[in-house]
């Protein structure tokens, strides 16, 4: 039995960013776009955060009609019933975020914070559970901020409820475009 072991070949960036250098122009174009939307979206932030409720009551209504039509590929009665009630509680969801935006902006900022505590806490205490020559400190490091930024925010709820949402997608929205990402 032979075996062929081949050799890894080098990397070489600059044959991998040619694709991109064609591209140059559009990709500066975008990030200025996301930079301009960013700075719009932070001088409004409570209309940055009526615009996120917006985007994620669209999204429940679209995942709410693929759970209705996947609900009719199902066979058993039992499953067919879960998934239509699943599909039909994201359809009347996100009906009520256009319904009610601050609202809907008010109890997904409460989720936002709870998760937030709940990602903190599980960061701390997998980083103790590290074997030693890891970086855990740094995973201790981003619980702990993780875990304070979840409290800030449920602290100040639900007055917070008016300006995080737009705070963080106008934060993302601003961010530079990644030139090696696919």
């Amino acid at each position: 039995m032979t075996s062929t072991t081949q050799t890894p070949q080098p990397f070489d960036a600059a044959s991998g960013l040619e694709p991109l250098r064609a591209k140059r122009g559009w990709i500066i174009g975008l990030g200025i776009v996301y930079v301009i939307a960013g700075l719009i979206a932070l001088g409004s932030i409570v209309t940055a955060t009526i615009a996120t409720v917006f985007v994620v009551g669209i999204m429940m209504l679209i995942a709410g009609v693929a759970e209705v039509f996947h609900a009719f590929q199902i066979k058993t009665w039992g499953r067919f019933l879960l998934w239509l009630l699943l599909g039909a509680l994201y359809i009347i969801a996100g009906f009520l975020t256009f319904e009610n935006p601050l609202l809907a902006a008010a109890l997904l900022t409460l989720l936002l914070g709870v998760s937030l505590i709940a990602s903190g806490i599980m960061r701390i205490v997998l980083a103790f559970g590290m074997k030693g020559g890891t970086p855990w400190i740094w995973v201790v490091l981003s619980g702990a901020i993780t875990l304070l930024l979840g409290l800030v925010i449920l602290a100040h709820w639900p007055v917070s409820s008016l300006y995080i949402l737009g705070l963080f997608s106008a934060s993302i929205s601003s961010l530079p475009v990644p030139v090696g990402s696919p």
